[in-house]
């Protein structure tokens, strides 16, 4: 099932998918996945949960190496662009080509990768968040 609408959209067409053909909704991958990521934290003590919270927030929040990587490359080639226009076009070279091949094909896995880290960082936040307010709404024995 190909689609450019994004994880939301196929998580809904799964959905209704397994609706028709009278399937449990908890038997779609991406649900199963989150609930096993869920029981996992329950198992951990509310300390330790916020302590994993803060470094998801760090994650989420954080700039992180691709991000520098894909601002600074650009000016570090600008630093050097007599040297590289040198290198590059040098005598009807063809390593330009081949140059912005592999920065492209680098720059664009990262930037997915990038993004893609930082919504899983922020499904562990909310999913840690639910966790941690069930816990205060619960009585403490005394």
């Amino acid at each position: 099932m190909f689609s450019l609408r994004g994880d939301a959209h196929k998580v809904y067409l799964k959905l209704k998918k397994a609706a028709h053909q009278n399937q449990n909704a908890e038997e779609i991958d991406e649900l199963a996945e989150m609930e096993e990521i869920r029981q996992l934290y329950l198992t951990l003590d509310s300390a330790t949960l916020r302590k994993v919270y803060y470094r998801m927030i760090k994650e989420k929040n954080g700039s992180g190496v691709i991000p520098i990587l894909v601002s600074a490359l650009p000016w570090l080639f600008f630093l050097f662009s007599q040297r590289l226009q040198q290198f590059l076009f040098k005598d009807g070279s063809w390593f330009w080509i081949i140059f912005v091949a592999l920065y492209v094909f680098i720059l664009i896995p990262s930037v997915f990768l990038h993004f893609r880290e930082q919504s899983w960082a922020s499904v562990h936040i909310e999913i840690i968040q639910d966790i941690l307010k069930g816990r205060e709404k619960e009585p403490n024995p005394l």
